[in-house]
């Protein structure tokens, strides 16, 4: 397959794309019930463990539709997993202690996933310009972008927390495409996540590269390119 038209500029997610943030984030987690000892208030792991990724996902999708505040997720996904414990007083500044401790240990991990500095490398190389788009916060960002390696890797790093507004909203593009000085018509979006990255840039007109880590299912609409494998996104670019 060859793309379909010349691109100078890439746009690129980082959590679940280049950096493995579910993985690093599943170690933090496991960090954090130790270090509250947990373990007391829970006879089970799993029930918070799992308690904490169904909360997680639920009140990111919600803060990417702009439903919730930045504040509310961070106390609101371990108070629920928290509930679930036996004999735990669970209040607001016990998950703001644990949120804390969490983003610390997440923020210090190094894994990327498979291909993430090779693909990076390759498209340096290749002279295309590297724009990060994310919707993670100010701080915690740029820590993992240290952490993974990717120090001076992208010419510009576009924050939801510095745009006012979240993936997929049509603000966040227009803002990317400000600081970035890139143009629309030969800008390819590549990210793993269909509801912010591939829904946001398909509204917005652009290309796009659906990265389908975990393929249970086929782009809900049509993509300039699906991809499976961070080689691929090699292969094609």
């Amino acid at each position: 397959m060859t793309r379909e038209r010349p691109y100078t500029d890439l746009f690129v997610d980082f959590d679940d794309t280049l950096c493995d943030t579910h993985g690093n984030a599943q170690l933090a987690l496991r960090e954090v019930f130790s270090d509250f000892r947990l373990e007391h208030y829970f006879y089970d792991p799993d029930v918070f463990f799992t308690a904490y990724w169904e909360a997680n996902i639920d009140l990111w999708r919600r803060y990417g539709r702009g439903e919730i505040s930045q504040p509310f997720l961070i106390v609101e996904r371990f108070r629920r997993p928290l509930s679930r414990g036996h004999g735990l007083d669970v209040t607001e500044q016990l998950c703001l202690q644990m949120s804390d401790r969490f983003l610390d240990h997440c923020a210090e991990k190094p894994g990327v996933v498979e291909g993430a500095h090779e693909l990076v490398d390759h498209l340096r190389r290749r002279g295309y310009r590297l724009h990060l788009c994310s919707n993670g916060f100010h701080e915690v960002q740029y820590r993992k972008i240290h952490s993974c390696g990717f120090d001076g890797c992208f010419d510009t790093v576009v924050l939801s927390e510095d745009a006012g507004v979240n993936k997929p909203a049509r603000a966040f593009f227009d803002y990317a495409f400000a600081l970035s000085a890139a143009q629309p018509q030969t800008t390819l979006m590549l990210g793993d996540s269909w509801d912010s990255d591939m829904r946001g840039a398909l509204d917005y007109g652009l290309d796009t590269m659906f990265f389908n880590r975990f393929p249970a299912y086929p782009a809900p609409k049509p993509v300039t390119f699906e991809i499976h494998s961070l080689q691929e996104a090699i292969d094609l670019l």
